[in-house]
């Protein structure tokens, strides 16, 4: 098979599914996907900077998670990369999601390479603050519960080891309204960028399963997948 970058974004508010479209989008596409636990290790442990030939891996939350991270210098935090695979396989770049949040890292990002694709998810405010207010974590592992639609088998407790499970101070219902705004406001400049540039892609709706036939078109344009969308 012959080889094929493909340098791509997904953006989205807190709570929008990024992490649940990003793991879809590994599955059937055949690419990395890595915990946010295993990102910082990677960034962290040498091999942070620039991404020439390996696989970019992106986790879900660096420092101050809650946070819109808003110095382009915190991008040093959260590269990594893999030797790149055999030349008889696909090598795909594959950002990590939820990133660029500031125009400034969008900036920065520009200065390591030239995007082909940016995935946007816009989801209704008061879907965002219902999902968000529902959500508890289990802090060890980072696996996320949603009280909804996802719920632990045992109320309170990770299903795995039967911790208890936290709800994180900034999904409280409180925190959830101003972190939207503050995310609303620092995205609006990096949207506006990647569309007045012709690679943004902007797929609405209140549910990841009726957004990801769009999303799984959209990319099967670009690169072959390796599941149908019907296996996934």
């Amino acid at each position: 098979m012959a080889s094929k970058l493909l340098r791509a974004v997904v953006l989205g508010p807190p709570g929008s599914g990024k992490g649940t479209m990003c793991e879809r989008i590994a599955r059937s596409f055949g690419l990395q996907h890595l915990s946010s636990g295993q990102f910082l290790r990677e960034s962290l442990g040498g091999g942070g900077g620039e991404c020439p030939r390996g696989r970019p891996v992106g986790g879900r939350r660096g420092p101050g998670a809650g946070g819109l991270q808003p110095r382009a210098s915190s991008m040093g935090m959260g590269w990594g990369w893999r030797p790149p695979p055999p030349p008889d396989t696909l090598q795909v770049f594959f950002f990590p999601w939820g990133f660029p949040r500031t125009l400034g890292q969008a900036k920065a990002l520009d200065k390591i390479c030239e995007l082909d694709l940016v995935i946007s998810l816009n989801i209704p405010f008061e879907t965002l603050k219902d999902r968000l207010s529902a959500r508890w974590v289990h802090p060890a592992s980072g696996r996320v519960y949603n009280m909804d639609f996802n719920p632990p088998h045992v109320q309170g407790v990770d299903d795995l080891t039967g911790e208890p499970l936290v709800q994180r101070e900034d999904d409280k219902p409180e925190a959830v309204a101003a972190r939207l705004r503050k995310y609303k406001d620092a995205a609006k400049p990096v949207i506006e960028l990647y569309k007045s540039r012709g690679i943004l892609h902007s797929f609405s709706g209140t549910e990841t399963n009726k957004i990801w036939p769009y999303v799984y078109t959209l990319l099967s344009s670009k690169i072959p997948p390796v599941l149908s969308d019907e296996e996934n």
